[in-house]
């Protein structure tokens, strides 16, 4: 008993690596995770994480300008320094977030639900303490508690198009952006949020406004914005009172600037309809209405040709109707406006397939993986290599496409067992033999894979009644379907036991 209680603690010393006085609340916690783990986890997945969500909103750089100067501010009055950056996603879901290290996000849809510019430092400043205050970190220090040993990769994650499709590494940015916080850190974050404002020059009455409008929202069950900020910041009544007292006790300079911000947000709000009508498109696509889709893309260029986005949804209409030439115009098109995202160099690399162009798809495949590591560029490339007859790479494709639960993923599964069964079969088939009351001896086949497996061949070693070991062999003439299991006659017998089978 005292041994294993040695052994527990000796493990449990391993884990918990010392403690640290939080900068913002200035309580003495438990640190699994070192500032500069945490500084390289934020930098790491501050790129995946934008990937994912949309990419930057390049349309509008004064926007973006405007968006870093408000949390630059807050910021610089912060209490905690880190490598702040902050960035304008193009994204129409009302939604932000913060990395470890202070890498923090707001999407475009959100800029748009915001009455000024005050309003906007307390979502920035908000986020701002997230990082500060190390709730992603002690996130994952919880994570590494339940998991009794490392930052876990490969979970599940959910709230942008792309999620099911991302692999490897770049999973846990998935992770980090739709972590839930506890009711404690939210608290914590309004609170510290709003001194931050007030330090700033802002009127921390903003935030409450704020809250009293993401309650009213929260009501009406619109869905975006359930999808968005509420899955990860969820208001309440509560929070709205919190945020009054809180408002009572800081120094209010008033500065609200809401003309100021509707001024910049102005040219934003002009296109909105064009990104309405390519939201609808990108809805219609997924339905298989391509004239709908088609449509509506056109109806969001006709408003701003800009966009990147929407020359890339006319380019997936011309490649689900098979019009590769006119998807690859579009794809082009796509990358004259935003070379920065890895959706356009994914669908080009995957036209590229198409038209036979294997060395300019792998080029846009892989620098699509540069930006992030999807299963669909990684099985295109597995099957790229395959056909110039490089079955390690091939190999290697699709098991790193294999680790994502979607089509792709699948597909790569089925690819990897194809490659795989014949030099490793006792993986996939397991044989289980049997007698009859004459001690004839028959095989079931169980096919374990989600592949049709055929022109199998059987290799038996058996003792006959002299006690020799003999070895024959048989075809299988069956085709087995995936997860079925065909029983043949071995032809061998009488024999003493199945024990004397191999």
């Amino acid at each position: 008993m005292i041994r294993k209680q040695f052994l527990f603690l000796a493990i449990l010393a391993t884990v918990v690596t010392g403690c640290a006085i939080n900068p913002v609340t200035g309580q003495r916690e438990i640190t699994l995770v070192s500032e500069s783990r945490e500084l390289d986890i934020g930098r790491k997945n501050y790129g995946p994480s934008r990937q994912m969500q949309g990419g930057a909103y390049t349309i509008d750089k004064a926007l973006t300008a405007y968006v870093q100067s408000v949390g630059k501010k807050l910021a610089d009055v912060s209490d905690r320094r880190l490598p702040y950056e902050f960035v304008v996603l193009n994204n129409s879901t009302p939604n932000a977030w913060a990395l470890p290290g202070g890498k923090i996000a707001v999407n475009r849809g959100l800029l748009l639900e915001l009455n000024s510019e005050a309003e906007l430092a307390a979502v920035l400043g908000h986020e701002i303490v997230h990082a500060a205050a190390r709730h992603g970190a002690k996130g994952m220090e919880r994570g590494m508690l339940l998991q009794g040993a490392i930052l876990a990769t490969g979970i599940a994650i959910s709230g942008n198009d792309y999620a099911n499709q991302v692999v490897g590494a770049a999973q846990l940015a998935g992770t980090l952006v739709t972590q839930k916080y506890g009711r404690v850190a939210e608290q914590e974050a309004d609170t510290y949020g709003m001194t931050y404002m007030s330090r700033a020059g802002y009127s921390p009455k903003a935030a409450v406004d704020l809250q009293e409008t993401f309650v009213r929202l929260s009501k009406d069950q619109r869905q975006d914005w359930l999808s968005g900020l509420f899955s990860s910041h969820p208001p309440s009544q509560t929070r709205v009172e919190a945020n009054r007292r809180t408002a009572h006790t800081l120094p209010d300079k008033g500065v609200m600037n809401a003309a100021g911000y509707q001024q910049v947000i102005s040219g934003l709000k002009k296109v909105q309809p064009a990104y309405k009508a390519y939201d609808q498109g990108r809805k219609a696509l997924s339905r298989h209405k391509l004239a709908e889709a088609k449509a509506l893309a056109r109806k969001a260029l006709s408003i701003e040709p800009r966009e990147a986005q929407f020359h890339a949804l006319m380019g997936d209409v011309a490649f689900k109707e098979k019009h590769y030439p006119k998807a690859l115009t579009h794809y082009n098109l796509a990358l004259e406006r935003n070379d920065s995202f890895f959706y356009f160099y994914m669908q080009r690399g995957l036209t590229g397939m198409e038209m036979k162009d294997l060395q300019g798809a792998k080029k846009d495949l892989r620098r699509s993986l540069d930006l992030l590591p999807t299963a669909i560029a990684h099985n295109a490339l597995g099957n790229i290599a395959l056909k110039e007859g490089d079955r390690m790479a091939a190999t290697r494709h699709f098991r790193t496409a294999s680790g994502s639960d979607s089509e792709s993923g699948r597909q790569a599964t089925r690819s990897l067992i194809r490659l795989d069964l014949p030099n490793n079969p006792q993986k996939y088939l397991k044989v289980k033999p049997s007698q009859d009351s004459r001690g004839y001896v028959s095989a079931t086949i169980h096919n374990t894979t989600d592949i049709a497996v055929r022109d199998l061949n059987l290799l038996i070693r058996y003792q006959d009644q002299q006690g020799k070991m003999q070895e024959t062999r048989r075809n299988v003439p069956a085709t087995i379907a995936p997860g079925k299991a065909v029983s043949i006659s071995l032809g061998i017998g009488p024999i003493a036991g199945t024990s004397a089978l191999d």
